[in-house]
């Protein structure tokens, strides 16, 4: 059976991030938990990316080679094209200022309609200086959004990863597909993790299910069968699904919002 989620399920989602830009939170708190070694020169996958801030975020302060962001809300990949963009755009921005001015007869606008590689000096000396490191203005080439229901269907990404992120999904994904669509939810990640790789996952409590239990029939039906909680899902994953080891990586992480200061645990294939 298929499930739709609601409009008003999504906007909880779109909120997530407007909370975090209300407090003046630079940088989403999380990152500070985050190791390069899992990113750089990596290819990642970022599943219920929202509107794709920490994605975009990952591939400029940790250097990876890919990341794919992908989301069920068309909407919210639409939201992240867009950041993508603007990222690029004003990255480019800030390069032309430094140098002082525009070049001749070239405005914003159109220096991003350019091509992004610049002159083949400029390459040299950046790859000299930065060897092991992806230039900033490839984030086009090395970050992509799409709209896909991980559950049920999940075509986009034919290939392996060296590092999964699962923020804050397993509620949305437990409430709309039940147990069966968890226990789905964490073999597919095993089976697109290379050997090595990572899963960074962080999980909704229990007691957040309830609040949101009634926000379709389906959810509510769901909601009352499910019987695998988030206080199990350790084992699960170690136990049944494979992972070698997990460690917990933050535990009530200062400067986060009340609500959004859940645990992390990195767990190793």
């Amino acid at each position: 059976m298929k499930y739709c989620i609601c409009a008003c399920h999504l906007n909880l989602y779109r909120n997530i991030y407007a909370t975090l830009q209300l407090h003046n939170m630079e940088e989403d708190p999380r990152l500070q938990v985050f190791k390069r070694e899992w990113f750089e020169n990596k290819d990642c996958l970022d599943i219920g990316c929202n509107q794709g801030l920490v994605t975009i975020t990952i591939a400029k302060k940790f250097f990876c080679r890919s990341i794919v962001g992908i989301d069920i809300d068309k909407g919210l990949i639409d939201d992240a094209k867009c950041n993508l963009r603007n990222t690029v755009r004003k990255k480019q921005s800030q390069d032309i200022l430094a140098r002082g001015s525009f070049p001749e007869g070239l405005n914003s606008g159109a220096l991003y309609e350019r091509n992004v590689s610049q002159s083949s000096n400029e390459e040299i000396l950046y790859t000299q200086c930065y060897p092991s490191h992806p230039r900033e203005h490839d984030l086009l080439q090395r970050v992509s959004f799409h709209c896909e229901n991980f559950v049920e269907n999940m075509n986009v990404c034919p290939q392996k990863f060296h590092a999964i992120l699962c923020l804050s999904v397993t509620k949305w994904i437990h409430l709309n597909w039940g147990d069966s669509g968890l226990l789905a939810l964490f073999s597919k990640i095993w089976r697109l993790l290379k050997p090595g790789g990572v899963l960074l996952l962080e999980s909704q409590p229990w007691e957040s299910y309830k609040r949101y239990r009634r926000l379709s029939e389906a959810i509510r039906t769901n909601y009352s069968n499910i019987h695998l909680h988030p206080d199990q899902f350790r084992d699960i994953l170690l136990d049944k699904v494979g992972f070698r080891s997990a460690d917990t990586i933050t535990d009530n992480l200062s400067g986060t919002v009340a609500g959004f200061d859940r645990p992390i645990i990195a767990f190793k294939k």
